[in-house]
């Protein structure tokens, strides 16, 4: 595909319809639902808790499905209702995540699959940021903890190369599905569409091989080399942003565990009336300081009684 974001299109593409809902994080990379939208679908956030990692707020995801799917029932009431006409298509997981750095547990993953395995849901896993990951914050494959409950629910994993050997400019994506004898119509329909859009160039897709599964003792040791001094210096770098940022007046970093992000809330109580929210810090701050970092709403958290956690954040990328 074209990049991870193009596997992200075929995969959701294919899977949803028009009125359809997709179930994404909040904050989240604001690309699902220019996607899902751009099919007539709709996206309905569920939380991300701040307090406890940036993992999934589960009870708030099931109670979303459920809300989403007995409206679905209330307005079919008069057709059968089944797996083609229900609401909620899949749950979207992004790990690590952007724009938070959150590395999920192995035992939150088996978590959510559990909530996905008892709505019978597919999970579409977004892992363009692979092993990027500091200390003892380890990446698990979604498809892999799947296996070890028995494989109760379908996994489309979008990944890529871009961000995990820095070459966005390759444009090398891909989507895999694990366990898709239930949306085996889905996969084909990804198939087709893949025949149609323009991919990476054969020379780029011809060092995929070498990159994933290099052919010598040699050269795994190589790559494994680069990778941990690459790991190394981000890792650094975010030990810094850390340490800076939490000298900084009014403001208090929620460290990263992966990724290149990091979150940093704003305690606007601390700041005179200037201040109120994330937008007004962010303009500030270019205006001041000639520095851009992108405010929470960008990645879904506006002000709204509906969210419960504050909003008053901003991404940076180190």
């Amino acid at each position: 595909a074209n990049g991870g974001s193009g596997a992200l299109e075929l995969a959701l593409t294919a899977l949803l319809d028009e009125d359809s809902v997709l179930l994404v994080p909040r904050p989240g990379f604001p690309l699902y639902q220019v996607i899902a939208e751009s099919h007539g679908a709709r996206v309905v956030h569920y939380d991300l808790l701040p307090q406890s990692g940036w993992e999934c707020d589960l009870n708030h995801m099931e109670s979303i499905i459920l809300h989403e799917e007995e409206e679905a029932m209330r307005k079919n009431c008069e057709k059968k209702y089944d797996a083609k006409n229900r609401a909620v298509r899949a749950i979207l997981i992004n790990n690590p995540s952007n724009p938070t750095g959150a590395v999920y547990s192995e035992s939150h993953l088996m978590d959510i699959i559990r909530v996905a395995a008892r709505h019978r849901l597919p999970i579409i896993s977004d892992e363009i940021y692979g092993d990027m990951t500091f200390a003892n914050n380890l990446f698990r494959p979604m498809a892999s903890v799947s296996v070890k409950l028995g494989n109760q629910v379908p996994i489309i994993t979008a990944s890529g190369l871009g961000k995990q050997y820095l070459v966005p400019g390759w444009r090398l994506g891909w989507i895999v599905f694990s366990n898709n004898k239930a949306i085996q119509a889905v996969k084909k329909g990804a198939q087709r569409l893949a025949q149609v859009v323009l991919g990476a160039s054969h020379l780029a897709q011809v060092a995929i091989p070498a990159v994933l599964d290099p052919p010598s003792e040699e050269d795994r040791a190589c790559v494994a080399s680069w990778k941990d001094e690459l790991l190394s210096i981000i890792e650094d770098q975010s030990n810094l942003l850390c340490i800076l940022i939490n000298q900084c007046y009014g403001l208090e970093v929620i460290p990263a565990q992966g990724a290149m992000y990091a979150m940093v809330k704003i305690h606007v109580d601390k700041f005179d009336d200037t201040i109120v929210d994330d937008l007004t810090f962010m303009k500030l701050l270019l205006v001041e300081e000639n520095v851009v970092v992108l405010p929470g709403r960008a990645f879904g958290l506006e002000i709204s009684a509906e969210i419960n956690i504050s909003c008053h954040v901003f991404r940076v990328v180190f």
